[in-house]
């Protein structure tokens, strides 16, 4: 019966819908393997490298040089005590999965070429590795007699080799090249080498592909018996029973395996991939194939078509059997034991229990690797292929409504930022109106969904309306609470849709690498999104004492039209405000979380001048009689600046706050870090020279020229410029407008032109200058160092010991992840303090929010220098995002 078994085509009515792609993960070297931990995710690439991201946040960590070839295998121990990789190389490495540090470097003393894979019984402290020469072999990680020294001569780098060191003509050898990137490799705390006699030499008659461990997979063997489960490229697949005696009772040699049984002897498949499930044994195959087989009666029970080339990787997880092969498509099946329908219901045994749930379309690629975890509630599938890219899907596949009601309010923070990006909110493009107005309505919405009172603020004519929500404390009476103003805009600048700039849709939120890309994503929704997730936290939790009230604005990226009318019609809905914070800008750099308590004003005008002629041709028309718009407007604004930058107009520099001992400290502090992190930023005094220039002193600024009528040899009849002026605390806007048009006025009535002068304001805001020292600021403080303190989860746990018994691995496993400048003397991790810092910049509703409510206001930068905010690929890493909320988190409780 099993021999007459083919396989059938794809099953016609598999769903082909692809997974939530949460991440997209990127090196430049091919994902050969992949492991998962509940802190890192692990990817074995071409070049010999370990590639490490943190779970969750998906920020690159670490790349280890831990191979001189391909990393193979990576096999996480079921302790979670070790990780263990292999390569196209006879050295396996075994690592501590939570320092990253190199416990063991192992060898054979046999020239056994790549070794292909690992399998570790954590009940034995064994480990199994399958070899090009068609060996298994196997070591104690617990028997000392096994160390030896880093130098010793039986070392494969160290051993002479009968092919590659033999002589040629004359007694001459090849020296062996050392290439440059095996030098990174780091140095192992000990080396092992494998007892001549722990192999079995031919375990089959072809590479050992794939092996694994499992726990009573059938009848031959005692329920709790440790089985050693190993596939060939000879197409079988056998069971071996994992004894503690050595080979022939050798008293010198721990462990042996002994052969249990033989399947597939009738086919010479190559079996690339296996799982198990219970006693039963999936095995991935060439072309597509996954054999079932049943341990316990022997028999191959179906064959199944399941993909279009090599199945290179199966695996159990959450009741599915997962695969994904060389086609690049992945699939998850319902399995014999566990498996559930689409609907998540049971099989009856009348059903079939290996239906194919889903397949798609993973990679463009041959997947070569897999993985799976569950993270927050969330469970995680991870593919890795030769395009270098590790991507990372969310499977909750068959959820009950249980289990969609129970997913992680993380993911949908997320989910809501991927909403809300999706509206084209451009506030500067009147074709984007209806977008605006449907970007609005969502996120009013969204806050009542989340137990707001909300409203609509109309700012009047086609202006964009502002969102009022109100989350109300429970502290009483009312009277009592403490009322805090958060203040953000939902409006984005325009992103080129049709160019080639942005690598993904603009307006389409998409993971990669650890950050979250999309217009808006840091420049402003997605802190707008941290802070009402932080607040629904709280609700919650029932520890939210304030009223926390948002003003979300439409028009910021506009200039705020509408803005300061709309909120004084409003003041009694606002009611009284006795904190205002924002969350609108970014770090220094991408490594120093800040505070900013500072921020530059800005007025911009358009000067104009107008010729009482018509455009007129220069060839016919001009002459030294004539006045012409262009040249006027031209001699007139360059009154305004000296060579050397300093503005000319009377009184501009009058009132400008001196610089005090405590703020040329911070800037002392921030040109350091700056330095110290890129030294290309100095020397230090023209660091500090440039930060005091662009965020405590004014300039102006000549951005553009208009003119009338077409191109060509013409005299315009009109001729506009538009200009900034930067402003610092100290300067009146009111005052430095009727300065500039009364210098502007005066100096063009020197021209004695017969042209006329117009001077026009489109828009100010007056600067910003809060209190570092105050109780808002403090209580920002805090909570960022509270968020960004070095992670105190211990780095290992275990007491098992090296090869000599001494626990010195165990140890560096426990103690490695913690630098000796990271603690103190009660071995805390030390805090990390913001930097204070001011910017150049202006958003122009700060210092207006906090005089109309007579309030302090704060501002905490929520990005990084690199989220290219206003630019190409907008990006907000997912571990700032979520540190943000966690701060928004602390400050809402506490103020």
């Amino acid at each position: 019966m099993a021999a007459g078994l083919q396989p059938r085509e794809f099953d016609d009515d598999c769903p082909d819908t692809a997974p939530d792609r949460l991440q997209e993960l990127r090196h430049d070297g091919s994902v050969l393997s992949i492991a998962v931990s509940d802190q890192y995710i692990f990817a074995g690439t071409s070049k010999g490298e370990i590639v490490v991201w943190s779970l969750g946040t998906y920020q690159h960590v670490q790349t280890i040089q831990a191979h001189k070839r391909s990393v193979l295998c990576l096999v996480l121990s079921d302790d979670g005590r070790y990780l263990f990789s292999s390569a196209c190389e006879p050295i396996i490495g075994v690592w501590c999965p939570r320092t990253l540090a190199r416990l063991y470097e192992i060898y054979s003393t046999y020239d056994v070429g790549d070794v292909f894979s690992v399998a570790y019984s954590s009940r034995r402290e064994i480990l199994y590795l399958g070899t090009q020469t068609q060996d298994i072999q196997w070591i104690s990680l617990k028997d000392p007699s096994r160390k030896v020294p880093h130098d010793s001569p039986g070392h494969p780098d160290r051993r002479h080799h009968r092919f590659f060191d033999s002589a040629a003509v004359g007694g001459t050898s090849t020296p062996r090249r050392v290439e440059e990137h095996h030098l990174l490799i780091p140095k192992a705390n000990s080396v092992l080498e494998i007892d001549p006699g722990a192999v079995r030499q031919y375990a089959h008659f072809g590479w050992v592909f794939c092996m694994l461990v499992a726990k009573g997979p059938t009848v031959l063997g005692d329920p709790d018996e440790e089985v050693l489960v190993s596939g060939g490229g000879d197409g079988t697949i056998k069971l071996w029973r994992l004894c503690d005696d050595g080979p022939d009772h050798d008293d010198e040699v721990l462990g042996d395996i002994e052969e249990m049984m033989t399947l597939g002897e009738d086919n010479s498949e190559s079996v690339m991939s296996m799982a198990i499930d219970g006693s039963f044994l999936y095995a991935g195959k060439v072309r597509g194939v996954i054999e079932l087989w049943d341990l316990d009666t022997k028999q191959k029970l179906r064959v199944i078509k399941a993909h279009n080339g090599n199945v290179n990787t199966l695996l159990m997880s959450f009741g599915l059997l997962w695969s994904g092969a060389a086609g690049g498509s992945a699939s998850k099946h319902s399995t014999v034991h566990y498996g559930r329908d689409k609907h998540g219901l049971a099989p009856n045994v009348s059903q079939k229990y290996h239906q194919c749930l889903s397949r798609w379309k993973a990679h463009d690629a041959k997947i070569l690797s897999t993985a799976a975890t569950a993270y927050k509630k969330d469970q995680l599938f991870f593919t890795g292929a030769n395009d270098n890219t590790v991507r990372v899907w969310r499977v909750n596949g068959m959820p009950t409504q249980a289990e969609e009601e129970a997913a992680s309010s993380e993911n949908v923070m997320i989910k809501s930022l991927r909403e809300f990006v999706s509206y084209k909110t451009i506030s500067s493009r009147p074709e984007f109106t209806e977008d605006c107005r449907k970007g609005a309505t969502y996120l009013g919405s969204l806050f009542k969904r989340l137990g707001a009172q909300v409203e609509m603020l109309s700012t009047g004519g086609l202006h964009n309306p502002i969102v009022y929500a109100k989350f109300g404390g429970k502290l009483e009476p009312a009277q009592q609470r403490k009322r805090v103003l958060f203040y953000g805009h939902y409006d984005v600048v325009p992103a080129d849709m049709k160019g080639d700039n942005w690598q993904t849709d603009p307006f389409k939120l998409e993971g990669r690498d650890g950050y979250l890309y999309g217009r808006g994503v840091s420049d402003n929704k997605g802190p707008i999104i941290a802070a009402l997730y932080a607040v629904s936290d709280l609700l919650q939790a029932k520890a939210l004492d304030s009223d926390i009230v948002f003003l979300i604005e439409g028009e910021e990226e506009s200039g705020s039209r509408g803005f300061q009318e709309t909120i004084r019609a409003h003041k009694d809905l606002i009611g009284h405000i006795d904190y205002v914070l924002l969350a609108n800008s970014y770090w220094l750099d991408d490594e120093v979380p800040c505070l900013t308590y500072g921020l530059r004003g800005v007025l911009h005008a358009t000067v104009c001048i107008d010729s009482k002629h018509p455009d007129l041709h220069s060839g016919v028309d001009g002459s030294n009689m004539l006045s012409e718009p262009l040249t006027d407007l031209t001699l007139l604004l360059g009154k305004l600046k000296d060579a050397k930058n300093h503005v000319n107009i009377p009184g501009f520099y009058d009132g400008i706050l001196p610089l005090t001992p405590e703020e040329e400290q911070r800037y002392d502090d921030i040109a350091r870090i700056l330095i110290k992190r890129n030294p290309a930023n100095g020397p230090i005094d023209a660091l500090k020279r440039s930060l005091m220039a662009r965020w405590r002193e004014p300039n102006l600024t000549i951005h553009r020229y208009n003119v009338s009528g077409p191109d060509g040899s013409l005299i315009s009849s009109h001729a506009t410029a538009n200009l900034s002026i930067r402003l610092v605390p100290g300067q009146e806007v009111e005052k430095i407008i009727e300065a500039l048009k009364t210098f502007l006025r005066d100096e063009y009535a020197v021209f004695g032109s017969e042209n006329t002068l117009t001077v026009r304001i489109d828009n100010k805001a007056e600067p910003w200058l809060g209190v570092p020292g105050n109780y808002i600021f403090r209580t920002l403080e805090e909570a960022v160092m509270r968020a960004w303190a070095p992670d105190t989860t211990p780095s290992g746990e275990g007491d098992g010991g090296d090869a000599a018994g001494n626990g010195n691995e165990a140890v560096d496993c426990a103690t490695a992840a913690l630098p000796a400048d990271a603690t103190d003397d009660e071995n805390k991790p030390k805090a990390r303090k913001p930097l204070y810092i001011r910017e150049g910049g202006s958003i122009p509703p700060i210092r207006f929010l906090e005089k109309e409510f007579n309030a302090p206001a704060a501002h905490l930068p929520c990005g990084q220098a690199s989220d290219a905010a206003h630019l190409d690929n907008e990006r907000l890493r997912v571990l700032n995002l979520m540190k943000s909320r966690e701060i928004f988190r602390t400050v809402f409780r506490k103020l």
